[in-house]
C-alpha cells in the first residue's frame, strides 16, 4: 500500500469513527434526557418538547382546513378548581359542551399550540383506529389469535393470546409497569426506546405468563404494542399512515402531531402520540358523538359503545377497562376516559356532551386517591351542566 492510499484510509477510517461516536453521543444524550424526563424542574417543559429526547416521526394532519371549535358561554374557574389545578401540577384544562368550548385555560407557561405528550391516551386512539380497521374488514374478528397476523410472537408470551385479550389488558403476560423502579420493564423499554431499538424484538423477546389470556386483568402497556403489531400487518400501512388517513385529516387538526418512535421508525403506539390540547378535544368530541364529525361517521357507532363498555375481566372494587379506555367505578352510560401517567385525562360523558381534557405533569399521579380526586372533579364540571 503507497503512503496516499494509507492516508485516505486513515481518514476513512477516522470518519467512520466520528461519525460513530457522532450516533452514540445522540444515543447517549436521549437517555440522558429520558433519566431527566420527569424531574421536577423539567417536567412541564419536557412534556412539550418529547422530540428532544425521543425519535420521533410526524404525523400528516392532511391538506384539509382546520375544523373550528367554537365558543359557548365562558364558565370561569372556582377558587377550588384553581386549587385543584395546582395540586395537580396542571398545565391545561379544556372543557367542551355540546361541541362548544366552554372553558379553556393554560398554566404554566404552556400555549395552545405545544404538542402535548398523551401517554397513555394514545392507546385509545389506537382503540379507535382498531374499530375502523375492523369495520373495512382488514382484521376478521378480534377473536382471533394475535399469532393469526403477527407470526413472529408464535411460541413467545403471546402465542394463546386473542386481539380481544390485548384490547382488554387480559394477555397473561409478565410484565412489570412499576414507573418508580428503574429495573421494571416499562423503564427497560423506555431505554431501548431512546437508544434507538426495536420495540417489535422487545415483544418478541417476552416469554412469561403467570395466567390463561383472557381470565385476569392486569394494566400491560406492550399489550398495546402488539395491537398496533396486529393494525400493521393486517393491513401493510404504519399505525401514523392509517391514523392520519382514518382519523386525524378528518377531525381537521390544528397542528400536525408528532408520535415517537423507535430506532426502526415503528411508532410508540401505547403513549408516544404529542397533540395540541384543541386536538385531543376534538378526537374526544368525535367519539362523544358515537363517532360522527361534521356529519360523517369517523369510527362505527357500534365500536364505540363495545370498546367503552366494562368488559374486561376487572375485580369488581377496580375501574373498569374496555378495549383501551377506562370506566370509573360508579360511571352512568356514557361516562368513560382515556388516561396517561403524570396526570393526562381525555374524559367524557355522552349523556351530558361533556368532553374534558387536562393535561399536567403530576408526580404524584400514583398516590392514593388521587385518580379518584381527578374523577370527581371531572363528574362536577359535567353535572354542572344539567
Amino acid at each position: 500500500m503507497t503512503l496516499k492510499r494509507f492516508l485516505i484510509a486513515i481518514l476513512v477510517l477516522c470518519g467512520v469513527l466520528a461519525a460513530f461516536g457522532c450516533v452514540k453521543r445522540e444515543e447517549i444524550g436521549r437517555v440522558m434526557a429520558v433519566q431527566s424526563l420527569f424531574a421536577e424542574d423539567k417536567i412541564t417543559r419536557n412534556f412539550s418538547h418529547m422530540d428532544e429526547a425521543f425519535l420521533t416521526i410526524p404525523v400528516s394532519r392532511g391538506d384539509g382546513p382546520v375544523s373550528p371549535l367554537e365558543r359557548g358561554p365562558d364558565r370561569p374557574l372556582s377558587s377550588d378548581m384553581q386549587d385543584f389545578i395546582t395540586k395537580r401540577n396542571v398545565t391545561s384544562l379544556l372543557v367542551m359542551h355540546d361541541g362548544l368550548i366552554a372553558s379553556e385555560h393554560y398554566f404554566q407557561d404552556t400555549q395552545p399550540d405545544d404538542l402535548r405528550i398523551s401517554w397513555s391516551i394514545a392507546k385509545s386512539f389506537l382503540s379507535a383506529l382498531m374499530g375502523v380497521v375492523i369495520a373495512e374488514g382488514a382484521i376478521e374478528s378480534i377473536d382471533q389469535p394475535v399469532t393469526d397476523y403477527v407470526p413472529s410472537l408464535a411460541g413467545g408470551a403471546y402465542a394463546d393470546a386473542t386481539i380481544k385479550d390485548v384490547l382488554q389488558m387480559s394477555s397473561g403476560v409478565i410484565f412489570d409497569e412499576d414507573y418508580l423502579d428503574f429495573w421494571s420493564d416499562i423503564n427497560r423499554m423506555g431505554r431501548i426506546l431512546a437508544l434507538g431499538g426495536s420495540m417489535d424484538g422487545f415483544a418478541e423477546d417476552l416469554t412469561e405468563t403467570d395466567t390463561t389470556p383472557g381470565t385476569d386483568w392486569r394494566y400491560v402497556s406492550i399489550d398495546t404494542h402488539v395491537i398496533g403489531m396486529v393494525i400493521r400487518n393486517a393491513t401493510g400501512r404504519s399505525v401514523p399512515d392509517l391514523l392520519s388517513e382514518k382519523i386525524i385529516s378528518p377531525l381537521g387538526f390544528e397542528r400536525e402531531p408528532l408520535y415517537l418512535t423507535d430506532g426502526y421508525a415503528v411508532a410508540f403506539v401505547l403513549g408516544g402520540l404529542n397533540i395540541t390540547t384543541r386536538d385531543y378535544a376534538r378526537f374526544g368530541q368525535m367519539i362523544a358523538q358515537n363517532g360522527v364529525w361534521r356529519g360523517q361517521q369517523i369510527v362505527p357507532a357500534a365500536w364505540i359503545a363495545e370498546s367503552t363498555a366494562p368488559s374486561a375481566p376487572t375485580d369488581a372494587d377496580q375501574t373498569g377497562y374496555g378495549y383501551q379506555w377506562w370506566i370509573p367505578l360508579g360511571a352512568g352510560p356514557g361516562q368513560f376516559l382515556g388516561r396517561g401517567i403524570y396526570g393526562q385525562f381525555l374524559y367524557i360523558d355522552q349523556q351530558r356532551n361533556v368532553v374534558i381534557v387536562l393535561t399536567a405533569g403530576d408526580r404524584d399521579f400514583r398516590n392514593p386517591g388521587v385518580f379518584d380526586m381527578n374523577v370527581a372533579v371531572f363528574r362536577q364540571i359535567a353535572e354542572s351542566f344539567d
